[in-house]
């Protein structure tokens, strides 16, 4: 769709000095989305609140006219996985199906804040992440060559620019775990994952889109091996097509339409330290150690690790993931040792076996996926979106996704990503 024929978005609705009256009186201010009563149909009906489910509806309305479209969530709109990830985007993944991918939602990130009218604060920092034997060094060449055979900005650097881009890092050969080299990812950065999904969610009302919260999905309805309702906990809908956009209950969602998916479910934690002056501009991950680091704009230390060993639906913290990471980040920067942990939290991952999502039909007519995101799916948000926008409107897969649909575990022909997206936030 032509910018000349795209529906109108929501511009800015006041001035700086009207800001600042609005902001004066504190009060009168609009809702950024609104609530509504459930219809007893729509065209499309997305189960997740995050930002693969408000990213779907807002491209499905500005790109293809569908407007007719809601968005279902058991809490509130980010309340999931998009509310407890750590934020770090990149595209220097590992296959070339991934780079592809991931680079075009890197390019949609850069954008979204003109696309939206909302700041959604990226920051682009440089991504590193850490060889510190000779087979990972071997795996971060291979992942630089296929970055670069794909147009994306990456390459292996030495001891000497590693400590030159990150100086608190410990780069000695005395260390335990030496580091002999990075895969440097220029592009790579944060973002603030709220004003993320804010943004489309605000989009996406303004489109026509009806969001609704605190609405749980209890059953979906197929008759002839196709989608014909969802039944919820406010209520029936008719419709034809459904979407799931969920993370953590993915399987329960697809068990209810009858479709099984190859997915597994463990926690993710991460923690937050008190805000110091900045001083790491890059983001920082080890395979080895299994464990990233990013400062955000603030100045809080944000860490994160590999997922628990264990299948779980838990999202409580552990001590022996704080004792393990501090650990482990203390290994690689000694200087953070009188940083004190303000919090750590936990989510819920779906883990599949080449570590790829599965995006696209299934064997039940109208009833799409759009799971198995692992630690990685708010990177994908934009363009997962995008492309599951055109999925459902042209009818068939995306040319980004065809090599994520579900039935690539039958043909065998598996997307493996571990070596770039088992810890490489």
């Amino acid at each position: 769709m032509s910018a000349a024929t795209r529906p109108p978005r929501r511009s800015g609705k006041y001035s700086a000095l009207g800001l600042l009256r609005k902001g004066l009186r504190g009060s009168d201010w609009p809702r950024a989305w609104r609530s509504h009563d459930l219809r007893s149909s729509y065209d499309v009906v997305i189960i997740g609140g995050g930002i693969h489910g408000l990213a779907t509806a807002y491209y499905l309305a500005a790109n293809h006219g569908i407007r007719n479209v809601a968005v279902l969530d058991k809490g509130y709109l980010g309340g999931g996985g998009s509310g407890r990830n750590t934020a770090i985007l990149r595209s220097n993944y590992l296959t070339p199906e991934g780079v592809r991918f991931y680079d075009r939602s890197l390019e949609l990130y850069q954008h979204l804040a003109a696309e939206l009218n909302y700041n959604v604060m990226f920051s682009r920092r440089g991504h590193l992440t850490l060889a510190h034997n000779d087979s990972s060094l071997r795996t971060m060449a291979w992942r630089a060559e296929v970055n670069k055979l794909q147009g994306v900005d990456s390459s292996v650097i030495g001891p000497d620019e590693v400590k030159g881009l990150v100086p608190y890092l410990d780069t000695s050969a005395t260390t335990r775990y030496p580091i002999l080299g990075a895969l440097y990812h220029p592009p790579g950065g944060i973002i603030r994952h709220d004003a993320v999904v804010w943004g489309y969610a605000r989009g996406a009302d303004s489109l026509g889109v009806q969001l609704h919260q605190k609405t749980e999905v209890t059953g979906i309805d197929v008759s002839g091996g196709r989608v014909t309702g969802v039944r919820t906990s406010r209520g029936t809908i008719s419709t034809g097509t459904v979407v799931n956009c969920t993370a953590g209950w993915s399987t329960l969602i697809s068990d209810m339409a009858g479709v099984r998916t190859p997915v597994r479910t463990s926690p993710l934690q991460a923690a937050v330290t008190e805000p110091v002056k900045p001083f790491l501009d890059a983001v920082v991950v080890s395979g080895t150690l299994h464990v990233y680091v990013s400062q955000t704009d603030r100045g809080e230390l944000v860490f994160g690790a590999s997922v628990d060993p264990f299948t779980s639906y838990s999202m409580r913290g552990s001590l022996d993931f704080v004792e393990g990471l501090a650990g482990h980040v203390l290994e690689l920067m000694p200087a953070l040792s009188k940083m004190r942990l303000l919090r750590q939290w936990a989510g819920l991952c779906d883990m599949t076996p080449d570590y790829s999502p599965i995006m696209g039909h299934t064997p039940v007519e109208g009833f799409l996926l759009d799971v198995g995101w692992g630690t990685y799916g708010f990177k994908a948000g934009p363009v997962s979106g995008e492309t599951m926008a055109e999925t459902i409107a042209e009818g068939r897969p995306a040319e980004l996704i065809r090599a994520f649909g579900l039935d690539r575990f039958e043909r065998g022909a598996l997307v493996g990503e571990k070596g770039a997206a088992a810890v490489g936030h």
